[in-house]
């Protein structure tokens, strides 16, 4: 029982460490843009940093938000699906709920996606074509986060084993929430599309 505790808390902190690291903040300031946290929604991804006029900084929060869950699940996944499955939720949460930024950390999408090429890149794959699909179509960045999401869930249920199907279909949830707000503002009319700022898309929000 000891040791199967230790496969699941060990490769959890591990992944939660590296998910923690807060790419968007840390680019922002390197570039000499202040803090991402006061400009457009707050948010530390990839798509606030692109309301900076920033695109290069975007793609690399991008990029390293997803490599950061793609590495968390690679390491510990050397010791079996358990470790991969715990290290990939420990990471989405890191993302979101960072210690180092009293736990407001950003939405948890691009880390998602790494994790899910971690698990099973076929499923990450799929994941990332619909979010691309759907942001083409209708250039709302949430909105083709929500969609891509569940798409990659049900993907996992026809291509990889029961356990880490569950563990993909668990991010669902997590994401949805954290979208909360955007939620809202698409019900409403109000959400920003990708590229406009939220001052521009409704000077009230």
């Amino acid at each position: 029982m000891q040791w199967y505790g230790f496969l699941v808390v060990l490769p959890f902190l591990v992944g939660y460490l590296l998910g923690s690291i807060p790419f968007g903040l840390l680019l922002t300031r390197a570039a000499g843009l202040g803090d991402i946290r006061s400009i457009g929604s707050g948010n530390i991804g990839a798509t606030n940093v692109l309301r900076t006029g920033h695109k290069g900084l975007a793609a690399a929060t991008l990029l390293l938000d997803a490599l950061k869950g793609l590495a968390a699940v690679l390491i510990c996944g050397v010791l079996g699906p358990l470790t991969a499955i715990a290290a990939a939720l420990g990471a989405v949460l890191g993302h979101m709920f960072p210690v180092w930024l009293s736990f407001k950390g950003g939405k948890g999408m691009a880390t998602a996606l790494g994790v899910m090429w971690g698990l099973s890149w076929p499923v990450g794959a799929i994941a990332c074509a619909a979010w691309l699909l759907l942001a083409a179509l209708f250039r709302y960045s949430s909105l083709a986060t929500l969609f891509s999401i569940v798409v990659g869930a049900i993907a996992a249920w026809f291509l990889v084993d029961w356990q880490i199907a569950l563990a993909i279909t668990a991010l669902v949830p997590l994401v949805w929430i954290r979208h909360h707000a955007n939620i809202r503002r698409l019900l409403d009319g109000n959400e920003p599309r990708i590229g406009q700022s939220k001052t521009s898309a409704n000077p009230a929000v």
